[in-house]
């Protein structure tokens, strides 16, 4: 069992209360102690009884990074659709203003974290599905599990108002002695049956893959991105806890997440990166162009081959790397972009991949990054703001977070944001998975379809079907 000194905590609680009562607003509380090691999938798992719809779950494709969130000491949420990603960004700010943060440690992502994301398209009519979900939410976790780099860490935020005393700092030490202690109890993870699986739309989607590609040998757009929907049905509500065990175990060289809102779970296992930023180090990933995975390996190696020869994926991949550099240059003194693409190999498909590196001015945020960067052309289409106006019109699914920017921060200005591809949504019984490809001027919607229909695979895998 962990132990962590509880004094330390009232000492600096009671000095939060005093500041409070000072500048007369809440002051966040958040202190760091390294531990012993915690298995995070179990650390997620104890969360279901008392904070069940307030966590979250990230693991990058290595696995030298992994933050667990549970419960919700801040929520900072917006519906607001223009300069949406500064209003997250002054509100973070403004929340951690006068703070007192404990941390000795040099690590990145630990202390105050916000964990969360953006809908892909606020200007798009909001339907049920994501109506848990608002276009920006973000959570600063009650109590965070990081392992970085093989060290585990264990953040508590507490946020103090002018009428708080003691008593709140005892709940608190309380409950996260609990959560510790439950760490020694197994707990049981149960499979929902899968009943059905319905295809929204199929038809009706191939028609629009058909009217776009008329539309883009006629106009100004290179490429749009469509996206479509398969919904499954189960016997019993569906524990995210399994679905993520499954993703663990099977996709682990992808970010792996879950992130929970008012009940319903956003879970996904996507190969790629938006952007990364540590210090004045800037990642992102180019992944556009698909194929299948071999059944030997000398047929993988061919499939690969022709992949990194083929003109119309070779193309889509050159619109991305295209955006990504240009977005990227207004925030770089350095950039370091290879000539050409790699392989990334997965599970079950195989991406053309252009890693980028760059070194960002002193007042390149990451959120400022990140708006620039998204959609990149991989999920929205060129130009930019005409393939967004042109999914808005022709696409019939609500996206709500997938394809969107999803990730973290950390009160450094540290963090990471995935795009949440190959990812689902889970309401009780029922789930919708998404998929989408890119569509040019000389697509077939047969073949866009069974792409489509490849890339539903490791979410469909992780739930149980085929």
């Amino acid at each position: 069992m962990v132990t962590i000194q509880e004094t330390e905590l009232k000492e600096r609680g009671q000095i939060a209360v005093s500041r409070a009562k000072k500048l007369n607003r809440p002051i966040l509380v958040s202190e760091v102690h390294k531990v012993d090691t915690i298995n995070p999938l179990s650390f997620f798992n104890i969360g279901r009884d008392n904070f069940l719809g307030e966590r979250f779950f990230w693991k990058d494709p290595k696995g030298e990074m992994v933050l667990v969130g549970l419960g919700i000491s801040k929520q900072i949420q917006s519906d607001q659709a223009t300069d949406r990603f500064f209003h997250v960004e002054e509100k973070w700010r403004d929340f951690l203003k006068d703070s007192i943060i404990f941390n000795p440690y040099k690590e990145t992502a630990i202390g105050p974290v916000m964990f969360g994301g953006f809908s892909f398209d606020p200007h798009k009519t909001k339907t049920d599905l994501w109506s848990k979900y608002a276009d920006s939410l973000f959570h600063i976790p009650k109590y965070m599990l990081s392992i970085i780099g093989g060290q585990t860490f264990l953040t508590t935020n507490i946020v103090c108002t002018q009428n708080d005393n003691y008593k709140l700092f005892e709940k608190v030490i309380e409950e996260r002695t609990q959560v510790l202690s439950s760490l020694e109890t197994r707990n049981e993870i149960k499979f929902a049956r899968l009943i059905e699986q319905k295809e929204i739309f199929p038809i009706e989607w191939k028609e629009t893959v058909e009217n776009v590609v008329n539309d883009l040998k006629a106009g100004p757009l290179k490429k749009i991105v469509l996206a479509r929907e398969l919904r499954l049905y189960f016997e019993d509500a569906i524990m995210v806890e399994s679905v993520l065990d499954n993703l663990s175990y099977q996709q682990q060289d992808s970010f792996i997440f879950v992130f929970e809102s008012n009940g319903d779970s956003f879970v996904g296992a996507t190969p790629e990166r938006l952007v990364k930023k540590q210090g004045d180090q800037v990642f992102s990933t180019c992944l556009a162009g698909s194929i299948s995975r071999g059944k030997t390996e000398e047929e993988d190696r061919i499939l690969g081959q022709s992949l990194l020869t083929d003109q119309k994926n070779l193309i889509e991949h050159s619109y991305v790397v295209e955006m990504i550099k240009e977005a990227l240059e207004e925030s770089c003194s350095e950039m370091i972009l290879p000539d050409r693409p790699q392989l990334m190999k997965i599970r079950d498909i195989q991406h053309l991949y252009t890693p980028v590196i760059g070194k960002c001015h002193e007042d390149a945020s990451l959120l400022l990054l990140v708006e620039r960067l998204h959609p990149t052309p991989a999920l929205g289409g060129l130009p930019k703001q005409e393939a967004v106006e042109k999914i808005r019109q022709v696409e019939s699914l609500d996206r709500g977070y997938y394809a969107s920017p999803l990730g973290w921060v950390d009160y450094r200005g540290n963090g990471e944001f995935s795009v949440s591809i190959r990812s689902g949504l889970i309401q009780r019984k029922e789930a919708s998975l998404f998929a989408g490809c890119g569509v040019v001027a000389d697509s077939d919607p047969e073949s866009e379809y069974l792409e489509t229909s490849l890339k539903f695979r490791p979410m469909l895998r992780a739930l149980g079907g085929k």
